[in-house]
C-alpha cells in the first residue's frame, strides 16, 4: 500500500484491510472482488491484483511461508527489488539495500548527485550508494531510519534542514541545490481521454459491468463507458435501454498519473424486460450500501453517492 501512496493515506486503508484479511490464507481465498473493495479509493489496483496474485502463489507454492532469498522475492508480483529489500531487512533482519522514493530523495541530496529518478543511469548510481551504506547489521534499523528520514525531515517540499541530523555533511544543502534535487522530471501536458457513461438507475440501484482483469481499473465494476455519445446511444438501444429524456450531467474530471479523464455521465431509463446483456458481459444491478462487496473506482463510487442520496 505504501508504493506510491503515502502513510497518513494508507493507514485507514490498511486497518480495514487487515481486519478482513488477517492472515496470508485469509487473503489467498477471498475472491477478487473482496479484495478490490477494500482498496476501492487507494488506486493503482495493479498493486491489489499483485497482492492477491502473490499471496496465492505464497500459499501453493512455498506451503504458507514467504521466500526469504531476494530472488524469489523479487520472481513474485508487485515486488520489485526495492520492496523486497524492505521485506528481507524489516521483516527478516537481513542485510538488503532499498531505494524507495524517500530513499531516493535523502541520497540525491546527501551527494548531491542529480538526475531524474526514473532515469536508469540515476537510479544504477543510487543503487551503488545504497549498497555500499547499507550495514551488515541492523539493516533493519538503517533502511526505516532513511525512509523516515525522508519522510519527516528531507521532504519533497519545505524540508527541515536546520533539524536534520546529517546537515553538517549534506552536499546539497552547502551548494544551495536542495530545492533542486532530486532533478524533477520535465513537465509534459498530460492528454485528454473524453468519456460518456451510461448510468441506468432503479431505485437505490444502478447498473455495472466489470472491467477486463487487466489494465486501468482492471477488474473493478463501472458504468458502461463509450468514446462517443453516439455509441452510447447504440448501445442503449441494442440493450433494450431507453435514452429518450436521457440527462445528460455536466462533465466531470479524474486524472491518472498520465492522463485526464473527462467523463460525462448520461443518465438513463433502466433496462427493460427484453434486454439482450450478453450473456458474456459481467454486469449486475449494485445497491447504494449493499453488504455485496466489490471494488468500485473513486470516481463511480462517488457518482453513485451523489445519485442514490
Amino acid at each position: 500500500m505504501l508504493q506510491q501512496t503515502q502513510v497518513a493515506t494508507v493507514i485507514p486503508y490498511f486497518e480495514r484491510f487487515i481486519q478482513h484479511f488477517p492472515n496470508l490464507a485469509d487473503l489467498a481465498q477471498a475472491p477478487l472482488d473482496d479484495v478490490l473493495h477494500f482498496w476501492s479509493g487507494l488506486g493503482y489496483y495493479a498493486r491489489a491484483r499483485n497482492l492477491h496474485k502473490t499471496a496465492k502463489l505464497v500459499i501453493v507454492n512455498y506451503k504458507g511461508e514467504f521466500p526469504t532469498i531476494v530472488a524469489e522475492l523479487i520472481s513474485l508480483p508487485g515486488i520489485g527489488r526495492s520492496t523486497a529489500g524492505a521485506i528481507a531487512s524489516l521483516a527478516m533482519g537481513q542485510s538488503e539495500p532499498i531505494l524507495d522514493g524517500n530513499v531516493k530523495r535523502v541520497l540525491s541530496r546527501f551527494y548531491a548527485i542529480e538526475g531524474w529518478t526514473g532515469s536508469s543511469v540515476f537510479l544504477k548510481s543510487l543503487w551503488r550508494v545504497s549498497e555500499r551504506l547499507t550495514p551488515e547489521k541492523r539493516a533493519n534499523n538503517f533502511n526505516q531510519a532513511m525512509m523516515d528520514l525522508g519522510a519527516t525531515l528531507c521532504t519533497r517540499s519545505k524540508p527541515r534542514c536546520q533539524q536534520c541530523p546529517l546537515k553538517e555533511s549534506c552536499l546539497a544543502l552547502k551548494q544551495d541545490k536542495v530545492s533542486q534535487l532530486p532533478t524533477p522530471k520535465k513537465r509534459s501536458v498530460l492528454p485528454v481521454k473524453k468519456r460518456y457513461w451510461l448510468v441506468s438507475k432503479k431505485q437505490n440501484e444502478v447498473f455495472l459491468n466489470q472491467k477486463a482483469p487487466a489494465g486501468l481499473w482492471g477488474g473493478l465494476w463501472a458504468f458502461p463507458e463509450f468514446e462517443t455519445y453516439d455509441e452510447l446511444v447504440e448501445w442503449a438501444q441494442q440493450q433494450g435501454i431507453s435514452v429518450e429524456g436521457s440527462q445528460q450531467l455536466a462533465e466531470k474530471r479524474h486524472t491518472f498519473s498520465h492522463f485526464h479523464l473527462d467523463y460525462t455521465p448520461v443518465i438513463c431509463a433502466p433496462l427493460t424486460p427484453q434486454s439482450k446483456i450478453s450473456k458474456s458481459e459481467k454486469v449486475c444491478w449494485y445497491r447504494a450500501g449493499s453488504r455485496v462487496k466489490i471494488g468500485l473506482p473513486k470516481p463511480v463510487s462517488e457518482l453513485i453517492h451523489e445519485l442514490t442520496n
